[in-house]
């Protein structure tokens, strides 16, 4: 079976084939980075990081894009409200940023482009496009003529005519017609500004990912992806500007994550339920985080909450205990061969399974649950008096394998410094010498520190809390 992606244009899934065999050319809409992001841009950043990890994983030679946008209204309104200026204000929320991101166990895309960086291209392709009729100049702004672009809507399947019907023309705004965009703007007094053909201003938001997705990978790309409130007006107004000025397709395929509400709700600084990675990853395991993400299906909507949250750390804390009982175990298993191949073949089947799931439309939710099975089998094969070093490595290999693909890591931190080390002995010792009450007094010292305890046939296990 071939990987099969939903095509937010097509509206239904398709086999993906990609535009040059064994090679993938990906864009995706980074943040503005005017402050810390919230879990709402977090989700496309885990969400297409798997993505492009799994096509790897198929075999695929990814080029990977996402950019910057360092310069709009939000980064404007940021510098004059901190006393500084847009250029630092972008700098340092792009280093927050990784930050965020690494913790959530996103690698770097292979071009992070900032808007600043390539204005000279955003310029010509503007001038293109009113060379060929598609955009116009008023009054030191451009603005992109909407109904020259014949194929308007296809993404978002509206008619132009239901799109005029919500149109307005806003004060200060010089178009010809309601739904016209900006392509360039002209700066007010004070701003920061390029100079360009028209005056001197910035561009508006739709341009710099057209401009900046035709330098790094080309006139037409495989996949283009955003978040669902993309879809309308960013990613319609790219398909409007770069297959008017290419007479190409923009994206082969167009994949789109879906919302995140908090306790029920649409997130919202209005509403006080706005909440930033850099607070959430003080108070929980960054990779929670990260599985909690992928245990939704990315179309789907997800609903945050600590109960939540909690609920999906006893079941993550499941797979972390059944990958830590291997490799407790590892270490006194013997090089057995009897009845090898059929646990061997088991842990292949549920390998077999997984790419099944991920190749229908990176399914990472039935993913996560095929692991679930396989630590069930592990757990299933731990009950055996006598067990093989080479079934648990191979267990193990695969607990490694996957959760490499999904971003995630079940091996826990096993250094513990020497006082916990010591308490912990001090406890094996008390249990040995029946002494119960000091051995129970200790499991609670070590409760308080985050350290849990497990009497095990093999011996007492820890894991953090």
């Amino acid at each position: 079976m071939s990987i099969q992606i939903f095509n937010t244009l097509s509206r239904k899934k398709e086999p993906f084939i990609p535009l040059e065999d064994g090679k993938v050319k990906m864009y995706v809409c980074g943040p503005t980075v005017y402050n810390y992001i919230h879990i709402g841009n977090a989700r496309p950043a885990i969400v297409y990081d798997t993505v492009r990890r799994y096509l790897q994983y198929r075999g695929f030679d990814v080029q990977y894009v996402s950019n910057f946008t360092d310069v709009d209204d939000k980064l404007i309104k940021a510098a004059n409200e901190l006393g500084s200026d847009v250029p630092t204000i972008a700098e340092r929320f792009i280093d927050a940023y990784f930050e965020d991101v690494t913790s959530l166990g996103c690698e770097k895309a292979d071009v992070h482009p900032r808007v600043t960086e390539n204005m000279d291209i955003i310029i010509e392709f503007i001038e293109k496009l009113i060379e060929k009729g598609y955009a116009y100049e008023s009054e030191g702004d451009v603005y992109y003529k909407t109904r020259s672009f014949e194929g308007y809507g296809k993404l978002s399947h509206q008619s132009v005519d239901e799109l005029r019907a919500g149109a307005r023309i806003q004060v200060g705004e010089k178009k010809q017609d309601a739904l016209d965009f900006a392509l360039w703007k002209a700066a007010k007094e004070g701003e920061i500004y390029w100079d360009s053909p028209w005056g001197k201003g910035r561009p508006g938001w739709h341009i710099e990912c057209s401009a900046m997705a035709r330098k790094y990978l080309g006139d037409t790309i495989d996949i283009h992806a955003g978040g669902q409130d993309l879809t309308f007006p960013h990613h319609e107004n790219e398909i409007a500007q770069s297959e008017a000025l290419t007479g190409k397709p923009f994206a082969k395929y167009w994949m789109h994550n879906g919302y995140i509400n908090i306790d029920n709700e649409k997130m919202s600084k209005s509403l006080g339920n706005f909440i930033l990675v850099h607070d959430i990853v003080k108070k929980h395991d960054p990779q929670l985080l990260r599985f909690f993400m992928l245990s939704v299906h990315y179309r789907h909507p997800i609903n945050y909450s600590e109960e939540l949250l909690e609920s999906t750390k006893n079941a993550f804390e499941r797979l972390r205990t059944s990958y830590g009982n291997l490799k407790h175990r590892l270490s006194s298993s013997a090089n057995l061969t009897d009845d090898n191949d059929r646990w061997l073949n088991a842990i292949d089947e549920h390998r077999a399974k997984f790419i099944e799931e991920m190749d229908d439309d990176f399914n990472t939710a039935n993913g996560i649950s095929v692991l679930f099975d396989l630590a069930k089998q592990a757990n299933y094969y731990l009950e055996e008096k006598n067990t093989s070093e080479q079934v648990i490595q191979a267990f193990l290999s695969v607990f490694d394998e996957l959760g490499g693909v999904l971003g995630i890591s079940f091996a826990q931190n096993e250094l513990l410094d020497e006082e916990i080390e010591a308490l912990i002995e001090k406890r094996i010792q008390a249990r040995k010498d029946r002494n119960f009450a000091l051995a129970d007094e200790i499991r609670d010292q070590l409760k308080e520190m985050n350290i849990i305890l497990e009497d095990t046939p093999q011996g007492t296990r820890w894991k953090r809390g």
